[in-house]
């Protein structure tokens, strides 16, 4: 199945005044850190003792956060609540790391951030992880902590599905395989530098890959040979981007100008549109891959995660707004 490029007209870009200081700083030093991570004889050790001394160095939430480990269903998970937090609304989250690295504790310096921004409990997932745990381990995994979610007591009305990179294209594989177990679909769903194409078929992979501070198309690669394990790239559940999208609830996709998963993004939203679904793609110029994670530093991070709680509080109702309708 190919993939058209998408119509330029149907594009949302994101129109900013030109970057910060601290955006600019932060390509730099992913610039830098891209260098020395190209060698394809790092192992995955390697990335997952970075990524666990990562943990140490995120900042912590602030007072009057709540961070509660919890067993979803036999998923490890974290909710996630502040003090802006409604007990009624939930958002299901699916961290990036390429399915092979990432965990709850490397984003609590953001999920805090969500949480009070869209006013909800944040259901922050451990699925596990390849190549020991390979497709599609990870989709079971939030497919179970959904489940658990609403038999916890959660209404599917009052739910959005979110992750970040690999997390983002995991959430929208999430959508595809609760709609085709006839699963009650979330109200909403957000997608952050999503990674739609396993096949690797964008042309922004070549085209940005000298742009991209942050992710290199050697390192995408690597990551799919790891977590497919020979599996068919194009399978919908784990390329979303190849499936049948008609049905699936409003989401927002926002995705760096300069990535090399820039077209994963562009052309899902794309699909989706066609396909009859409210989309809305944002399109942030100059901005590195999942930049939100640099909200402590960056001024747009802090101003996209703005515009995602808006997005979300939009979708998911208060429980009063059925009764005032009927009124």
């Amino acid at each position: 199945m190919g993939i058209d490029p998408p119509d330029p007209s149907a594009i949302t870009t994101t129109c900013r005044r030109r970057a910060s200081l601290p955006a600019e700083l932060v390509r730099l030093g992913g610039r830098w850190l891209l260098k020395h991570r190209r060698r394809n004889d790092v192992t995955i050790d390697q990335m997952r003792r970075l990524a666990a001394t990562a943990e140490r160095l995120v900042p912590k939430p602030p007072a009057g956060t709540r961070t509660l480990a919890l067993d979803a269903g036999g998923v490890q998970a974290d909710r996630v609540s502040t003090r802006l937090t409604e007990s009624c609304r939930h958002i299901l989250f699916l961290h990036g790391g390429g399915f092979i690295i990432g965990s709850p504790a490397l984003y609590r310096h953001f999920t805090w951030r969500i949480a009070s921004a869209a006013r909800a409990c944040v259901l922050v997932v451990d699925y596990r992880l390849a190549p020991e745990h390979p497709f599609p381990a990870a989709l079971d995994d939030a497919v179970t902590a959904y489940r658990w979610l609403l038999a916890d007591g959660a209404e599917p009305q009052r739910i959005a599905v979110m992750g970040d990179s690999a997390g983002g294209g995991l959430a929208l594989s999430l959508l595809l395989r609760l709609r085709d177990q006839r699963i009650p679909l979330p109200a909403a769903a957000v997608a952050l530098s999503p990674w739609t194409d396993l096949a690797l078929t964008g042309l922004s992979l070549k085209a940005n890959a000298s742009a991209d501070p942050l992710v290199s198309p050697e390192q995408a690669h690597r990551f799919v040979d790891y977590y497919l394990a020979g599996a068919d790239p194009r399978s919908p559940y784990a390329s979303p981007l190849y499936g049948e999208l008609a049905g699936l609830p409003p989401t927002i996709i926002q995705v760096g100008s300069d990535e090399v998963l820039r077209d994963d993004a562009v052309r899902m939203a794309h699909r989706m549109r066609a396909a009859g679904c409210r989309i809305e793609l944002e399109i942030w110029p100059r901005m590195p891959h999942v930049w939100h994670l640099f909200a402590p530093v960056m001024p747009e991070a802090r101003q996209a995660i703005k515009r995602i709680g808006e997005f979300v509080t939009e979708a998911i109702k208060p429980l009063h707004h059925a009764a005032d309708r009927r009124r």
